[in-house]
């Protein structure tokens, strides 16, 4: 049997983090089984599906690098197949047509609550005879089974036993024709053969009825395994007011796919003691029986620690191609300047996000558009020309433009002919070229800055110092 999992988000908001571990959860099953993931967009809802969410979703998958095998396939052109399979349920006896009025059931509802029953509705049309009433377009029911159980063996939480008696006949197919969720996940799960069904625990209540359907149906139902919730820090369900919880969002915020992949699979799964995954070994230890069955706290701080930890470890190529993304959303230029690897080089033990480590490195491609107050006025004095004046004979005659020989060969001597510590002599370099205190050291910052541009930067420099003279000093 070939292993077939699926992801079927519904397009009515983004990619969010909780839909995301369940999609690395199911392709991680497929991948390690040698199997086939599947992406279905549930769209049956037209009010609130959107083709930017469809965007949103598929674009989230692709930057997590979550590549599915078959689709995406979308419910919204499937309606035919779901018409077909409701006209096999009524005329086998399993489905009927229920004429009960909102209002009927909206009264239901209230006496059963008066009388502290658990809502649910009482199968007046269940066996109904004679001609329906006219003026009445009906819901289709399914006619759940009366007597038994439902055993629902999950990969997860083990063994989840549902009594039917405790199961209404819920609604397949709506006054207008459209099919309903219970429905359409039985029709899409046995038409795309799906194996496992890998998803949060708010679906498991829907379980036992999508069985008793694909019983009714002769369809031999797959394995489930139900994720626990995940929580914000404050102990309760993740939400909007704990921050991101967009994919995309992650990326607007300068994280790497491999750093939330990583966080993701740790949220409820656990290798030993091990903290750090690369996607290979994700895909070897992976086993969703051992996830946990209790729900997991989202640690912000963590995912930090690890998107660092990936930045200062992962190849710099790679790190540069999501950086670049960043850049340009910045407007930066990088056409003329550095290559991009070396700035991560440079940037990466002290940048914990890529967008961080953008609007650090913009004087790398551009020049400055203006001085720190504060850091010129400590730095860009009247005694820092002579500084900078030495800096550009210096760095002007330098044959080997590289971060050890503008170390050795121009700020050192420099510091020693003019008898200063390193950094009265770094930090007004720093200035002139940054127009702030904070970049790499000072000679991977001058190399990256390039000859010519260090040389006019340190010129445009001199000009501020001697146009504002007296108005620096250490005060």
């Amino acid at each position: 049997m070939t292993v077939r999992t699926r992801f079927a988000p519904s397009p009515t908001g983004y990619l969010h983090i909780g839909g995301a571990r369940t999609a690395l959860y199911s392709w991680l099953h497929a991948r390690r089984h040698g199997g086939r993931f599947v992406l279905r967009i549930e769209d049956t809802d037209r009010e609130r599906s959107t083709e930017e969410s469809v965007r949103a979703i598929l674009e989230g998958m692709e930057w997590l690098g979550l590549a599915w095998d078959e689709g995406p396939f979308f419910q919204s052109e499937r309606f035919d197949r779901y018409r077909e399979v409701v006209r096999r349920l009524l005329d086998s006896g399993h489905a009927y047509y229920c004429y009960c009025s909102k209002e009927r059931l909206e009264r239901l509802r209230a006496e059963q609550l008066a009388r502290k029953e658990k809502p649910r509705y009482d199968g007046l049309c269940r066996d109904r005879e004679g001609p329906p009433p006219e003026g009445v377009k009906p819901v289709v029911r399914f006619r759940n089974p009366r007597e038994g159980e439902v055993v629902v063996e999950d990969l997860i939480r083990g063994r989840v036993v549902f009594a039917n008696a405790e199961l209404d006949d819920l609604v397949i197919q709506r006054a207008d024709g459209t099919p309903t969720y219970n429905l359409t996940v039985v029709v899409d799960d046995w038409d795309m053969r799906i194996t496992h069904v890998i998803r949060g625990d708010d679906h498991l209540n829907n379980t036992p009825r999508q069985i008793n359907i694909m019983r009714a149906l002769g369809v031999e139902p797959p394995a489930y395994a139900h994720v626990p919730m995940i929580l914000g820090p404050d102990g309760k369900r993740l939400s909007k007011r704990h921050g991101a919880v967009s994919v995309l969002q992650y990326r607007e915020e300068g994280y790497l796919p491999e750093a939330l992949l990583n966080y993701l699979v740790r949220l409820g799964w656990s290798h030993g003691d091990q903290e750090v995954f690369s996607v290979e070994e994700m895909i070897r230890l992976f086993d969703i029986r051992e996830v946990n069955r209790s729900a997991s706290t989202f640690n912000p701080d963590k995912l930090l620690w690890l998107n660092h930890h990936y930045i200062q470890t992962g190849d710099p190529a790679h790190v540069a191609r999501h950086l670049a993304w960043h850049m340009e959303r910045l407007g930066i230029d990088t056409s003329a300047g550095p290559p991009l690897e070396q700035v991560v080089l440079a940037q990466r033990e002290r940048c914990k996000t890529l967008r961080e480590m953008a609007e650090r490195s913009r004087w790398a491609y551009e020049e400055p558009a203006g001085y720190d107050h504060k850091a010129a006025a400590k730095h860009l004095t009247a005694e820092a020309a002579p500084v900078l004046e030495a800096l550009r004979e210096r760095l002007a005659a330098l044959a080997d433009w590289t971060p050890e020989a503008i170390h050795t060969q121009a700020v050192l001597p420099v510091a020693e002919a003019l008898g200063l510590k390193l950094g009265k002599v770094a930090q007004p370099l720093r200035v002139a070229l940054t127009g702030g205190t904070v970049s790499p050291p000072i000679d991977q910052t001058v190399a990256l800055v390039g000859r010519e541009r260090t040389l006019a930067r340190i010129e445009r420099a001199l000009a501020w110092i001697r146009a504002h003279a007296g108005e620096t000093g250490e005060g």
